[in-house]
């Protein structure tokens, strides 16, 4: 058994995709629509043929009451691991990124967190 999928609820699947590949350089690997939806994933450049990111629309109430829980105590929905905090804090803060959290150093791991500006807070991550 292996993961293949991980879903990411998001409040607007086109503002999402333009997010997670324009700011964050992963590339759509998915994108069959489905009425008012679609079947919308995102990869890494470096494992396209990895585990794909479902950016999942936000239909559900329960959903919305939960990711806004998350999103306002300032807890990441998901975690990214990158080379190095730093360089990607820089390169995404240029780009406009807004971020909650700069690098910052915890345990065995540096991190930061953004704002993906679709309702989640996102943490990135290296180890040290």
């Amino acid at each position: 058994m292996k993961i293949t999928l991980t879903s990411l609820m998001v409040d607007n699947q086109q503002k999402a995709l333009k997010f997670y590949t324009e700011k964050l350089g992963f590339i759509k690997k998915t994108d069959i629509p489905m009425g008012e939806h679609s079947w919308l994933t995102v990869v890494s450049p470096e494992a396209q043929d990895g585990v794909e990111l479902v950016l999942e629309p936000l239909g559900f109430e329960p959903a919305k009451v939960f990711q806004k829980a998350l999103y306002e105590a300032g807890i990441p929905a998901t975690a990214f691991s990158v080379d190095n905090v730093d360089e990607e804090f820089e390169r995404l803060s240029a780009a406009g990124v807004k971020f909650s959290m700069q690098p910052t150093v915890m345990g065995p791991t540096k991190l930061a967190v953004l704002d993906d500006t679709c309702g989640n807070n996102i943490q990135i991550f290296q180890m040290i």
